[in-house]
């Protein structure tokens, strides 16, 4: 039997209670988030080459360990949790990107595309995601929150209504940071592009 999504009230009162030191909730807390993070991990890793060894699960597994030890964070909402987890899959992914390149024979670039989660046909359309996340560091030093709104949209696959919640804006502003960090991201990408 399947179990019901749990209330955004019940998952809240759950992240106040992690928050005020109550450790213990994170092992009732996890079987109630599980299914979404299984959802955001496997955003991800479609984005990912074909042929990819890391499987969502593990990927959702080595995310939580990293939440779970967090003792600073003073969990807001449901989706501010979920917009940390999907920081914390992209460090991950980035990381395994980064050692899958220094294999003794060289590893394979990690394609990725701007869009919204459409696999591109054309290989021009793609990019490292190395140098995406090279790129999305170069940017979140001109512009914070263009930065963040990339990585919820696009690594945490948050809609434009949940990245509003996490960073407290109107989805209207999401849309527009978010077309143009993606052109920002396109230009400083592009090899013949001149600054």
């Amino acid at each position: 039997m399947v179990e019901a999504t749990p209330q955004p009230d019940r998952v809240s009162e759950m992240l106040n209670a992690w928050s005020a030191g109550d450790r213990d909730v994170a092992e009732e807390f996890m079987p109630l988030v599980y299914d979404e993070l299984r959802r955001q991990a496997r955003r991800f890793l479609r984005k990912e080459r074909a042929n990819h060894t890391l499987a969502s699960t593990a990927l959702v597994h080595e995310a939580y360990i990293r939440l779970v030890d967090q003792h600073d964070v003073t969990w807001q909402n449901r989706a501010h949790f979920f917009g940390i987890a999907s920081e914390m899959m992209r460090r991950i992914l980035v990381n395994y990107a980064v050692q899958a390149k220094r294999q003794k024979r060289g590893g394979e670039i990690q394609w990725v595309t701007l869009d919204d989660g459409i696999p591109a046909v054309d290989p021009a359309e793609n990019v490292d995601l190395i140098c995406l996340d090279e790129a999305l560091t170069r940017l979140e030093t001109l512009d914070p929150r263009q930065a963040r709104v990339v990585e919820l949209r696009y690594f945490g696959g948050l809609s434009i209504e949940e990245t509003a919640e996490v960073l407290e804006i109107s989805p209207a502003t999401v849309k527009r940071e978010w077309n143009m960090a993606r052109a920002w991201l396109r230009a400083d990408l592009d090899p013949t592009h001149e600054p």
